[in-house]
């Protein structure tokens, strides 16, 4: 064989190998063999009184809703289940993953966080934007990262910030309206759901393996479970929280 082809055949096995790395491992970076975790999280007892936030400090507050507002913190789906709950794989994920480029946006409407119960990784962007005509000021209260606290007046620029360290929860408020509530999750994986209005969650993209998975809430409590995960299949794992 000579030298030209030996070079060739050496090139084209390389890009082969390469190919075939890639195409076992996925094209996203996650393996095709992957799994996912399902669940419902599930509320038990009386469902919890809540209160109607008075916004009557800021008439600008006021104008932007029609009907009363309530605290979200507490709040139990027509269902039976929880919304907001932050559910996460704790433990069994791989030390390191790549930080998504992609920004994490907390807005600032009528006087409210939306989403009032967010995910991001640590060193990920957080992007704090702002729909209402007065000033609010944005203050998470961290306690395994720098505190910051910092004024967004109407029509400013939205706010840029990253959290280094995984860190659940850090509660967010506003110093200009007491009622404005939000939770940050800061992960050192992308494995993480928040349920919403059905009261359900997925996690999607996870290797065959075990893993410990815990549920946050801001009023009852947090708990974990181990959960194994087969091959290109779906593990499910309800939680049931109860009033106190």
């Amino acid at each position: 064989m000579t030298r030209n082809k030996t070079t060739w055949l050496a090139s084209f096995t390389g890009v082969t190998a390469a190919f075939l790395l890639a195409a076992s491992a996925g094209w996203g970076g996650r393996p095709q063999t992957a799994g996912e975790i399902t669940g419902k999280i599930l509320f038990e007892g009386p469902r919890p009184k809540l209160a109607i936030i008075q916004m009557d400090k800021d008439p600008v507050c006021v104008a932007k809703h029609k009907e009363p507002v309530h605290v979200e913190d507490g709040e139990v789906n027509p269902n039976g289940t929880l919304r907001n709950a932050f559910v996460y794989v704790k433990s069994g994920a791989a030390v390191s993953y790549p930080v998504p480029k992609e920004a994490v946006v907390l807005t600032q409407n009528g006087c409210m966080y939306e989403p009032h119960v967010l995910g991001i990784m640590a060193g990920q962007e957080l992007e704090v934007v702002s729909k209402d005509p007065t000033t609010h000021n944005i203050h998470p209260m961290p306690k395994d990262n720098p505190e910051w606290n910092q004024s967004q007046p109407p029509g400013a620029a939205p706010l840029v910030r990253r959290f280094a360290h995984p860190e659940i929860m850090i509660p967010v408020k506003c110093n200009q309206h007491p009622w404005m509530r939000a939770y940050i999750g800061v992960t050192r994986n992308p494995f993480y759901a928040v349920t919403g209005s059905d009261g359900t969650f997925s996690i999607k993209g996870l290797p065959p393996g075990d893993y410990t998975i815990e549920v946050w809430t801001a009023t009852f409590g947090s708990q974990d479970r181990e959960v194994s995960v087969p091959p290109n299949r779906s593990a499910s794992a309800d939680f049931t929280f109860k009033a106190e």
